[in-house]
């Protein structure tokens, strides 16, 4: 049984922008990640890429091993190797997400982690 903590860890809900601010990676060089099969990130109604926490964590990993001096083939072989692909699910591919539905969520996770009303509240209190 999942515990509250990891519970969302796969929930798509991080626009571009804060994973941009999280990673350190500009957008082109996220979406570059996507175009090679690294990343795949849902998507809402209106087409905006949404984020997972689990995303977020690979994104890190990936900038980590490009630093170390990996190159793309070196970083997907790795993913390959362990697993760690994204799989083109097309149940999953098909899942959209509201953007009503994404505040909700985004909201409760910001509760969980006691950072809701914090830095630019009035932008969450939608």
């Amino acid at each position: 049984m999942p515990n509250a903590s990891n519970e969302h860890e796969h929930t798509p809900l991080l626009p571009i922008g804060v994973v941009t601010g999280q990673t350190g990676l500009t957008a082109r060089q996220i979406r570059y990640y996507e175009q090679n099969g690294l990343i795949k990130p849902a998507r809402t109604n209106g087409k905006q890429r949404l984020y997972s926490f689990q995303d977020l964590n690979r994104l890190q990993e990936i900038n980590r091993l490009l630093q170390d001096g990996l190159n793309m083939a070196g970083i997907k072989k790795i993913f390959q190797d362990n697993g760690l692909l994204p799989e083109v699910d097309q149940e999953s591919a098909e899942k959209r997400v509201s953007e009503t539905e994404m505040r909700k969520i985004f909201h409760e996770e910001l509760k969980q982690a006691g950072r809701f009303n914090h830095g630019r509240g009035k932008f969450f209190n939608k």
